[in-house]
């Protein structure tokens, strides 16, 4: 069974940068998509990022594109989401998760973290 850490949280400021990390354990994250989803106060968990097994591949929604970058180094079994320019609606608990095949664009996810909190004030 595959262990989802995430870290990397805080508050920041409108415009600031956060790199959130998702560290694995039980199993190499080499042959499966990784993704980061994000719930809010009041709204239902969205998705934010994904990455295909091999790295080659990213999605995102469209609300972060262009100032978020998700990333992964299998040899060391982490993804990480930089977050740069940061808006107060980008406020969540943001959740790494393993996906359910090696596709940036699996909509199924089998494993999840515990999450971490961003907070950005305007």
């Amino acid at each position: 069974q595959v262990q989802l850490v995430e870290s990397g949280g805080g508050l920041v400021q409108a415009g600031g940068s956060l790199r959130l990390s998702c560290s694995a354990s039980g199993r190499t994250l080499t042959n499966y998509a990784m993704g980061w989803f994000r719930h809010a106060p009041g709204k239902e968990r969205e998705f934010v990022a994904a990455i295909s097994g091999s790295g080659l591949s990213t999605h995102y929604t469209d609300s972060v594109k262009g100032r978020f970058t998700i990333s992964r180094d299998n040899a060391k079994n982490t993804v990480w989401l930089q977050m740069n320019s940061l808006k107060p609606e980008d406020t969540a608990v943001y959740y790494c998760a393993h996906g359910h095949s090696t596709s940036a664009y699996s909509l199924e996810y089998d494993f999840w973290g515990q999450g971490t909190q961003v907070t950005v004030s305007s």
